[in-house]
């Protein structure tokens, strides 16, 4: 543990999910994977469809509307409309198309396995301070067993702009009735968590599951209050 940032004292604790408490990467792979398979069969004129045609077609989409990949099911749900649009279905075909098509992507994207490590650390964490998920992605902790451990879920689209927006974090303190200063927000990612707690201003965690040296970092433009390796390093705070 290494700590950059005097700490203040906490009274709350936000995480991020995906890839901080539990490893997200295979998932995701399958998940296109299943996504592909489900639109060839799912349709003749989808025989033909690669992952790279859906992901470009993905990837446009957001050319086109910037502010969508605030809300990834939506954005994941218009681009498989559009593949079949693209692909001769009528509007009502893609658009019924597209609904049976994200609840399959669902299912998959939630077959998610947490480890025992996490679900001891976060049955003591959320003994000791009142615990919010905060998440850029569509994950349903309900589903691979974390719901119980937080007081709330926000999810960019449906609770506000992606982080590092400060929409989410301002709604957590809100939630909580707590000032962001006592606030530690847990994340991977230095730009979406980190940035974005601390230029919220509440205070941040990283875990550096990379093993990367946060200096060599190119979008390292604010320090944490203290970086970790691993999710068990949190018990030396309660």
């Amino acid at each position: 543990m290494y700590f950059y940032r005097c700490l203040h004292s906490l009274r709350a604790l936000t995480f991020d999910l995906d890839n901080t408490l539990y490893d997200n990467t295979a998932v995701i792979t399958r998940t296109e994977q299943e996504l592909i398979i489900f639109l060839q069969k799912y349709h003749p004129a989808l025989q033909g469809l690669t992952l790279d045609t859906y992901q470009s077609v993905h990837q446009e989409l957001r050319k086109i509307e910037p502010e969508i990949y605030h809300d990834v099911t939506y954005w994941r749900w218009r681009s498989i409309k559009q593949v079949m649009l693209n692909a001769g279905l009528s509007e009502s075909q893609a658009y019924y198309g597209a609904n049976n098509t994200i609840n399959m992507v669902l299912y998959w994207r939630n077959k998610i396995t947490v480890s025992s490590t996490t679900h001891s650390i976060l049955t003591k964490l959320s003994s000791n301070w009142p615990l919010i998920a905060i998440t850029n992605g569509n994950a349903d902790p309900t589903a691979f067993g974390l719901s119980g451990y937080f007081s709330y879920v926000l999810r960019a689209g449906r609770n506000g702009r992606a982080k590092p927006y400060k929409d989410m974090y301002q709604s957590a303190a809100r939630l909580l009735k707590l000032p962001l200063i006592n606030i530690l927000h847990v994340g991977d990612d230095l730009y979406a968590d980190i940035n974005g707690a601390i230029g919220c201003g509440m205070q941040a965690c990283w875990i550096n599951n990379s093993s990367s040296n946060i200096r060599q970092i190119v979008n390292t433009t604010l320090l944490p209050h203290i970086e970790i390796s691993r999710l068990v390093s949190l018990e030396q705070l309660l």
